[in-house]
């Protein structure tokens, strides 16, 4: 007997997905609930299993296609395998299109006496609140002037019509064309829609790694064996980031509409990078959490988005979002918000550098940290605070115990 495979529910929101590839080959033995085919969408990676086990006996729809829940995208026949239908073909790659010839631009209408002529009093205030260039209007009162009923008539003209798509230049013999995958594309669509809609701007600071390097140091160790898990620098940015949130909660807030929601809970997003590109998990209540519940969180999500093992729940409903790109070796950046949050930390490489303490010149580990921020929201001096008090729980870190 033949079992569908369809498309799963995806999410909240999420009606399409892609199909990334197949596992298995038509006419391939298959246990029940292995991995047959993986679906990609604008947020996650999905994969469907075997109904059943027995041979994968149809692949209805080819890597590379699109398809909505609930449509079928092969059947499992239970039992012996039967003959080999078609196998499974990857994503045919689109022939590169070839350049359309450039339309032939209309010559410019020359300017008549009557357009040179001036506008009337009327017409002149009706031009400067329509902003028109007078210029561009034949006049039709009395020698050519320019009259309060051609400016009105200006509004009567048909829009232009929308511009044709661009079309995809030829590929050259050393180059690749490669489909953007959904996941990309949704980074693109958020990190554009984050620079249209909010009034973004980044203020900086530095912070000295001293204190909390000589506490990781002595502690390292006992830790780890306690807990099971390393003790890095995140939990302690994590936590610091939450007592500067509670001290300005504009930072922790969004606009929704035309109110701004101020939240009483700290999600934070830990930023990953994947082969796929970058996602954001979240770590829930990280309030309520010890270290060692962060670094054990941060830990499971990052494999989970290494292996493309997120789902929608790990990704959604951050209030504020850290982003690390030291680990990288960037020494300064400016994140870009993640939306609908108000703000994102940008935390950068320790690097050596000299700083004068007190009277003296020493050579001490300093991190620059950037806090990019929504304007709209948070004000110039709330952003200030906060990496002012980022700053004190990380170079005075017994404040981080103290809740202080």
């Amino acid at each position: 007997m033949a079992v569908a495979i369809k498309v799963p529910a995806l999410g909240e929101s999420v009606t399409e997905a892609t199909v990334a590839k197949w596992f298995k080959n038509v006419g391939d033995a298959v246990a029940a609930d292995e991995a047959l085919v993986e679906l990609e969408t604008d947020k996650v990676t999905v994969e469907v299993n075997a109904p059943s086990a027995g041979t994968l006996s149809e692949i209805a729809v080819d890597a590379g296609a699109t398809v909505s829940v609930g449509a079928l995208l092969g059947s499992v026949t239970e039992g012996a395998a039967p003959a080999r239908a078609k196998a499974p073909a990857e994503a045919p790659k689109p022939a590169p299109a070839k350049p359309a010839p450039a339309a032939k631009a209309a010559p410019a209408p020359a300017k008549s006496a009557a357009m040179a002529k001036d506008p009337g009093p009327a017409a002149r205030k009706l031009i400067a609140e329509k902003g028109v260039d007078a210029a561009t209007i034949a006049g039709t009162g009395k020698d050519g002037r320019v009259t309060k009923g051609d400016i009105l008539a200006v509004d009567a003209r048909p829009a232009p019509a929308p511009a044709e798509p661009a079309t995809p230049r030829e590929t050259g013999p050393r180059e690749e064309r490669v489909k953007m995958s959904r996941l990309r594309k949704r980074i693109a669509e958020r990190l554009k829609q984050a620079q249209n809609t909010a009034a973004m701007l980044t203020t900086f600071n530095e912070a000295d790694m001293g204190a909390v390097m000589a506490l990781r140091d002595r502690y390292k160790d006992q830790f780890e064996k306690k807990h099971g898990v390393k003790l890095g620098f995140m939990s302690f940015f994590v936590k610091a980031c939450i007592v500067a949130l509670k001290e300005l909660p504009a930072v922790n807030a969004e606009i929704d509409g035309e109110d701004i929601v101020y939240k009483n809970h700290y999600d934070i997003g830990v930023a990953v990078g994947t082969p796929q590109g970058l996602v954001v998990p979240v770590v829930r209540d990280a309030d309520r959490l010890g270290f060692a519940e962060i670094e054990k969180t941060i830990g499971e999500l990052g494999k989970k988005a290494r292996d493309g093992k997120l789902t929608l729940d790990d990704l959604t409903g951050g209030t504020f979002t850290i982003s690390n790109g030291g680990i990288y070796g960037s020494l300064m950046s400016t994140p870009i918000l993640n939306p609908p949050q108000s703000g994102i930390l940008g935390m950068h490489k320790i690097q050596p550098r000299p700083i004068a303490v007190g009277d003296k010149i020493e050579v001490r580990p300093m991190m620059y940290l950037a806090l990019s921020y929504d304007h709209r929201v948070i004000d110039g001096r709330e952003a200030v605070t906060f990496l002012v008090r980022l700053k004190e729980c990380i170079e005075d870190p017994q404040r981080l115990v103290l809740d202080m």
